[in-house]
């Protein structure tokens, strides 16, 4: 089936002074936009549970931005930035962040032309004696590179980052990480260490507001998937079909299923990595349903969930999936998905709501806004424009309602 995507149709003037540089000093405080079924109205982010049908489901991605950022030497004295974006060798994220000695990672690199070989370093301190951290890039791609990374001192390279690393903030925001990020630019509830960047949806949420929720009767239920820096990549063709979307990890667990499979018709997804997550757990269950098996070792493919019957919903994706995993003794299960949610037909099998953040023009996360609300993303986005919401990571936050058949 050929596809076709006019990225200039998802594109608005957004000026410089309405991106967010910097949060809020009370995250609930932020404006909350509510689209209601065709209707806009502003709120407070505090007020969300009014928002919401009484007992909701909110989904939250409980992963953790990685302090990935780490400025190195040459002997020379050339400062060169290395930007850690997923493991290597180890591939899996809890394993490399417990390494101890060696390490090897995809990144990129900052100032690569004056790093053409050997090593460069970052002396540092740990438990009263010196020591130094070296790297060296073992296969040079296109944008990311394999870099190896060797320590003298005994500790974890999740331990190295926490001490030498900086957040990456996103870099619309033109500034370099301040101490504020390194709590702001992470939500209350950031579990598992793996992303480059913030699910920016959940920073709105304080321990307060979830616990006032719980006690109006509201369920949280939680994923996990790694945003990778290629979220941020920006739809270079015109046709936003040829776009590559980028690969991310995701876990969930059987409990998750189990949860949401009893409360399926009001699932409210927080944050567009909560979407991509539950709705790629589609292409999982039409997998079992077809061939016996999720085959998680295959990334989603970024238009798989197109060619699944409309007849398959989401009731049958979660119960395939609970089959499935107690008839296996699973607690959870790991893949990953390069989904490319986009207005071009999409149906969305699990998500009832969406709580999100107001994105770049001629993005693909705008595409996704578009694929859910039609072409009322451009009403939504008008009205934020002209009522001062605040945009981006750290911007105003929106909430998405849309009546339809799961």
């Amino acid at each position: 089936m050929e596809r076709h995507i006019d990225i200039n149709h998802f594109n608005y003037e957004l000026a410089d002074e309405r991106i967010a540089k910097f949060p809020l000093e009370n995250r609930s405080s932020s404006k909350l936009l509510v689209y209601d079924n065709g209707s806009i109205a502003e709120e407070r982010f505090s007020s969300i549970a009014d928002n919401l049908p009484a007992g909701a489901t909110l989904v939250f991605n409980n992963t953790r931005v990685v302090r990935a950022r780490i400025v190195m030497h040459k002997a020379s004295g050339a400062r060169i930035e290395v930007f850690c974006l997923e493991p290597h060798n180890p591939a899996d994220y809890e394993r490399a962040f417990a390494m101890r000695s060696e390490s090897e990672w995809s990144c990129i690199v900052g100032n690569l032309k004056k790093w053409k070989e050997g090593e460069v370093g970052i002396d540092f301190e740990y438990r009263g004696e010196p020591h130094t951290l070296r790297a060296e890039i073992t296969e040079r791609g296109t944008r990311e590179h394999i870099v190896k990374f060797r320590w003298s001192a005994d500790c974890s390279f999740g331990e190295l980052l926490e001490q030498l690393g900086r957040i990456p903030i996103p870099p619309y925001l033109n500034r370099e990480s301040e101490e504020i990020d390194n709590t702001r630019y992470q939500t209350v509830y950031a579990r598992y260490e793996g992303s480059v960047a913030a699910p920016t949806a959940g920073l709105h949420f304080t321990p307060e507001l979830i616990d006032q929720m719980r006690g109006r009767g509201f369920s949280f239920e939680e994923v996990t998937l790694h945003v990778g820096a290629g979220t941020f990549l920006p739809v270079k063709s015109e046709d936003a079909a040829e776009h590559p979307m980028h690969t991310e990890h995701f876990t969930v667990t059987l409990s998750t299923v189990e949860h949401l499979l009893a409360n399926c018709r009001s699932i409210v997804a927080v944050g567009t990595t909560s979407v991509r997550t539950l709705e790629s757990l589609t292409a999982l269950a039409w997998r079992i349903h077809t061939t016996g098996t999720p085959d998680v070792e295959r990334v989603v493919g970024q238009w798989e969930l197109y060619d699944i019957p409309a007849e398959f919903k989401g009731e049958d994706v979660l119960t395939t999936l609970k089959c499935y995993m107690q008839r296996e003794g699973l607690d959870q299960l790991k893949a990953a998905t390069q989904i490319m949610i986009t207005p071009l037909g999409y149906r969305f099998r699990i998500v009832r709501y969406i709580v999100t953040n107001f994105h770049q023009p001629k993005s693909t996360l705008l595409l996704l806004v578009s694929a859910y609300v039609g072409e009322d993303w451009r009403r939504i986005y008008n009205y934020a424009l002209e009522h001062d919401f605040r945009f981006l990571s750290y911007g105003d936050s929106s909430l998405l309602k849309v009546e339809r058949e799961l």
